[in-house]
C-alpha cells in the first residue's frame, strides 16, 4: 500500500483502484476508512481511484496530536497527497462528511482543483447543515417500507435529542434495504474511528464566511450530488449548496439515499463519469 508522510510526520496511506485518469477520493463518516467506498459502484472502470485513509483510519497511522483530526487541520494532508502523486491539479470526489474537507481544500487551493464532485455531501464548511425537519421529511417518503414503523420513531427520537443513535434506523440511509446494504452497515463500526469523528467537527473547524469568499476564486466545475430519498443532504439542501460556487450543477439520483453507488451503481457511474469527463 502506498504511503506518504504528513507535515507532522503522521504516516498516511492511500489505496489505488482502477485505471485511467486519477481521481482523489475523500471518505466520510466522519473519519471512516476508505474501504467502505469499494470501487464506487464500478467507477474504477472509468477512473483510477486514489482513496485516502484519513489520519487515524484504515491503514493510516494515528497522529500524536488528536486535535489534528479536526477537519480544517487535514487540508494540508490532501495537498501533500496531491504533491506526492505528482499532479499539478486534480479531480476530487468526496462523500458525506468528506465534502467539508474537500470544500476547505478547494477554498485554500482553488488552482489545484480541476473538478470537484460532492457526493451526498455535508456542507458544514459553508455554514449549511441538514436540519432534523429535513431529515424527517425525507424519512417519511419511506412510509410504505416494511421496517418503517419500527425505524421512524427511533430516528425521530435521535434527531430531537430524546434518544441515542440506533442501527434500527439505518435503512433510511439506503435506497434499497437489501443484503448489500446490511453488509455495508455491519462493517461501519470496525471501519470508523468514532473518537476522531467527534473531533472532526470540533469548534473552530469552520469559518463559513471566509470559506464562501475564498471559493469565489474557484474556477473548477462542481457537481453537488444528492439522493432523492436522502435527508442529509436533501435535494433542496444540495441546491442551496450549489448556489455558493461560481460554477456548479446539481444531480439528484432517483430512488437513492446516502450511498447512491450502492442503490443504483449504473446510474451513479453514468452521471458521475459524465461530469468528470465533461
Amino acid at each position: 500500500m502506498p504511503t506518504f508522510s504528513a507535515a507532522d510526520g503522521t504516516r498516511l496511506t492511500y489505496h489505488v483502484r482502477g485505471e485511467g485518469e486519477p481521481l482523489v477520493v475523500l471518505p466520510g463518516g466522519p473519519m471512516r476508512a476508505s474501504a467502505y467506498l469499494g470501487d464506487l459502484g464500478g467507477l474504477a472502470a472509468r477512473r483510477r481511484l486514489i482513496l485516502l485513509d484519513l489520519r487515524g483510519t484504515g491503514d493510516s497511522a494515528k497522529p500524536v496530536d488528536p486535535a489534528s483530526y479536526r477537519c480544517d487541520r487535514q487540508v494540508d494532508d490532501v495537498e501533500i497527497l496531491r504533491a506526492h502523486i505528482g499532479l499539478d491539479h486534480m479531480d476530487v470526489l468526496a462523500h458525506s462528511a468528506g465534502a467539508s474537507l474537500a470544500i476547505l481544500y478547494a477554498a485554500a487551493h482553488p488552482r489545484r482543483v480541476r473538478r470537484l464532485a460532492l457526493i451526498t455531501g455535508n456542507p458544514s464548511a459553508l455554514g449549511l447543515r441538514a436540519t432534523p425537519e429535513e431529515r424527517l421529511a425525507a424519512a417519511r417518503l419511506r412510509v410504505g417500507e416494511p421496517w418503517f414503523e419500527e425505524a421512524f420513531p427511533a430516528l425521530e427520537a435521535w434527531l430531537t435529542g430524546a434518544g441515542d443513535f440506533d442501527e434500527v434506523f439505518m435503512p433510511f440511509f439506503h435506497g434499497r434495504w437489501d443484503d448489500a446494504a446490511r453488509a455495508h452497515v455491519a462493517a461501519t463500526e470496525e471501519q470508523t474511528d468514532f473518537e476522531a469523528g467527534d473531533r472532526y467537527f470540533a469548534e473552530g473547524a469552520f469559518t463559513p464566511d471566509a470559506t464562501r469568499t475564498a471559493l469565489r476564486a474557484l474556477a473548477a466545475p462542481v457537481l453537488v450530488y444528492a439522493g432523492e430519498l436522502d435527508g442529509g443532504p436533501s435535494p433542496a439542501l444540495a441546491r442551496r449548496t450549489a448556489e455558493l460556487f461560481p460554477l456548479a450543477e446539481v444531480a439528484v439520483q432517483p430512488g437513492a439515499a446516502h450511498y447512491p453507488w450502492l442503490d443504483d451503481p449504473e446510474w451513479f457511474v453514468r452521471r458521475t463519469a459524465a461530469f468528470l469527463d465533461s
